[in-house]
């Protein structure tokens, strides 16, 4: 069977990381990452990471790095753009996180559809749990960088995502995974990594109902 070339949606956190290592896993090629980030700065959306940790990622992944820029309206748009480079560059095929949330796969696979490109979701219907106690045994380490404080409390900001965390989570009846935006997180280390992104995190920053961790690459 002949390695499909993908592309991967990329986030920086736990389910992009997880969804490559599943498709590699299978067999696939990685070819390239991207990352949607604010339209007026530099900052991912949702996961609110620089441009320098992304790149570090994409390095030790040995993959080039897109970048797009969008507000919410002009997402859409420049998503169907970027897959349609991908496929103009010999990239037919899309990797995404998706683990059970019907609405968004279908969204994904439609606007993919849009640019001529395949959707592959690896990480589809497998349990929650399961996929997170795989991530821990597979020697992923990633530490959690953003939380919406009206789903859970503050004091997990920047703790390591380990199993021990989860059975916290868990016993508190908060989703472990995080599927219903409690917190997002980023990776700096694990089995699809080269070597390790030196992270270091600053000061906290309070919006609204959300709290980030300034991440950074050292040196």
């Amino acid at each position: 069977m002949t390695a499909r070339k993908f592309i991967a949606s990329w986030s920086g956190g736990k389910d992009s990381a997880m969804a490559v290592y599943k498709a590699v896993q299978n067999g696939d090629s990685l070819a390239r990452v991207w990352t949607m980030f604010e339209e007026e700065a530099d900052r991912s959306r949702a996961h609110a990471l620089p441009e320098s940790v992304i790149r570090a990622q994409a390095e030790r992944m040995d993959v080039p790095f897109m970048k797009r820029q969008a507000s919410w309206e002009s997402y859409e748009h420049e998503f169907v753009d970027a897959m349609k480079e991908c496929t103009e560059s010999g990239i037919p095929y899309g990797v995404f996180g998706d683990i059970d949330l019907e609405e968004h796969r279908v969204w994904v696979q439609k606007t993919c559809e849009k640019a001529g490109m395949s959707a592959l979701h690896p990480l589809w219907l497998i349990p929650r749990r399961q996929l997170l106690e795989e991530f821990i045994a597979a020697g992923f380490e990633a530490y959690i960088i953003v939380v919406n404080t009206s789903r859970m409390p503050g004091r997990f900001l920047g703790q390591r995502f380990t199993i021990e965390l989860m059975d916290e989570l868990d016993t508190l009846g908060i989703d472990s995974c995080g599927e219903s935006g409690e917190f997002h997180t980023v990776v700096a280390d694990g089995p699809i990594f080269s070597e390790r992104v030196p992270l270091e995190f600053g000061e906290r920053v309070e919006k609204g109902d959300y709290i980030f961790l300034p991440t950074n690459v050292v040196g």
